[in-house]
């Protein structure tokens, strides 16, 4: 999996790599793209967590977490004190 289609990862993660650990040991994708796409697959776990909160659920088990580690692990501060008006961090 070492040439991947960085437009489709960025808008379906999921459909690219199996794992968030799968987009961090990437060896061709630099640590901008490990984190727009991260960020993406975060923003799908946020989404269809709100979909479980609505009863609306019955897919995969969320990622969310998963995703959360992988982004720090990167460097990216994720604050689980404050948390935004919504899930996706818009009002």
């Amino acid at each position: 999996m070492h040439d991947i289609d960085l437009k489709r990862a960025r808008l379906d993660p999921m459909a690219v790599f199996p794992t968030p650990d799968a987009v961090l040991e990437h060896p061709r994708l630099t640590r901008e793209e490990k984190i727009d796409i991260l960020q993406r697959w975060r923003y799908d776990a946020c989404e269809l967590e709100v979909a479980e909160e609505e009863n609306m659920g019955g897919g995969e088990p969320s990622t969310l977490e998963w995703v959360l580690k992988a982004l720090m692990a990167l460097g990216v501060e994720t604050d689980l004190e404050r948390t935004p008006p919504t899930k996706q961090g818009t009002s």
